[in-house]
Formats: structure tokens, sequence, C-alpha cells
């Protein structure tokens, strides 16, 4: 399944950093253009201007994870 959102930390309204697909990151320079769940870790990548993809992030299973899925049909 495609996830769209992905929140890490505690508590998800008052303190998760919150990472959306297609959400500008570094003051606008790139997009965020996948998020994975990888074995026991969840990974961000993110696209920049030229169309190069970087892995970006990754967090592992012990940070409390919350996954939002993309629900398009």
């Amino acid at each position: 399944m495609i996830i769209r959102k992905v929140s890490i930390g505690p508590d998800y309204k008052g303190g998760a950093m919150h990472y959306m697909h297609g959400q500008p990151v570094l003051n606008g320079a790139m997009t965020i253009h996948e998020i994975r769940f990888e074995q026991s870790f969840v990974s961000i990548w993110v696209k920049n201007e030229k169309g190069e993809i970087i892995k970006w992030k990754s967090f592992n299973s012990t940070m409390p994870i919350a996954i939002e899925y993309n629900l398009e049909f």
C-alpha cells in the first residue's frame, strides 16, 4: 500500500513530526517523493529540482510511528 503520511513521536497532536507525500522540505528546495516502510523502519525519500531522488530520513521501530495510507481506489 502507498503511504500518504507518517507521524513520528509520542504525542500525535502536540509533539509529533508529520511528513506527507508532496510536502516541500528544506526551505522548498526539495519535496517528499515517497515514504516507505522497509523491514523495521520507515524511510523518507525526497526529490530535488533536477529530479534526483535521495533518501532523506529513516526512523526505526523503537520510535512511536503512525502511518496513514493513501485510500484512493
